[in-house]
């Protein structure tokens, strides 16, 4: 099989904060994401023009399963039938504890199997919540960012106002890395569009990377400053948000931020 740009695991939540109506939007609003224009023509539109992406379902201990193997895309028709995949994936994962740890690992064994050579490795944690099983996250996270693999977050915060701080410090690392927040799964879509462009964003076609706000709930906007460091981008927007108002994502320096509740 030829180089890609990108090799992209999505790993999802399953874990019993899930509830299966927000399963539902989780997974119908990142294949909303995924066929969205700038997202597909991104995807398929890089220097090789192509990516890989597969579909990773998490929850505690020993509960990992891969969805969707590894698939090409290469054109429109691919990421439609992969979109669809991702649509209408099965919750065969048990809806237990929330093991990060272990879904980086699994995400870890899953990338060791690319059936080509990518350009930019990268790995999507998605979730509501800290993590609270198995393995602490931030050794292996320090482990797959030595290796050049980049770890981003999509934090949704309907049941941990602060959980963006607990991915900030635990989860997130690698080149560029980055988290974005949405306040419940009503908003996840246009949260996964955003993320997926801004990962899109980093593919070597010199366009640049980009900032972008994080739409909330009942249609708020978080506007959003970016943590910067050598590898670590974090957006965050927790004082504004709370204000709804609107306004474009601003660069400031900094490492990372602390908090985060127990579940």
């Amino acid at each position: 099989m030829d180089d890609v740009d990108l090799a992209l695991v999505l790993a999802f939540d399953s874990s019993a904060s899930v509830t299966l109506e927000e399963f539902g939007l989780m997974a119908g609003g990142c294949a909303a994401a995924l066929r969205d224009p700038e997202v597909a023509a991104g995807l398929t539109g890089g220097p090789l023009g192509a990516s890989l992406c597969a579909l990773l379902l998490w929850s505690g201990h020993g509960a990992q399963e891969v969805l969707t193997d590894w698939t090409r895309l290469a054109g429109r028709a691919d990421l439609d039938d992969f979109a669809n995949g991702v649509e209408n994936i099965p919750r065969i994962v048990r809806a237990g504890a929330t093991a990060i740890g272990e879904a980086l690992e699994a995400c870890e064994r899953l990338l060791k199997l690319l059936p080509a050579a990518a350009r930019r490795r990268v790995i999507d944690m998605v979730g509501d919540g800290r993590s609270n099983d198995g393995t602490p996250p931030g050794p292996i996270r320090d482990r797959l960012a030595a290796a050049g693999v980049t770890i981003n977050g999509l934090c949704v915060l309907h049941e941990e106002p602060d959980l963006l701080a607990s991915y900030t410090r635990e989860v997130i690392g690698g080149p560029g890395a980055f988290a974005l927040q949405c306040q419940d799964y009503s908003a996840f879509a246009e949260a996964m569009r955003q993320k997926l462009a801004q990962e899109i964003a980093g593919l070597p076609s010199g366009r640049g990377r980009v900032a972008l706000p994080v739409m909330l709930g009942e249609g708020h906007c978080c506007p959003a400053r970016m943590l910067l460091s050598t590898s670590l981008i974090a957006c965050v927007g927790i004082r504004h948000a709370l204000h709804g108002k609107r306004t474009s994502c601003g660069f400031g320096g900094g490492r990372g931020i602390g908090g985060g509740s127990s579940r």
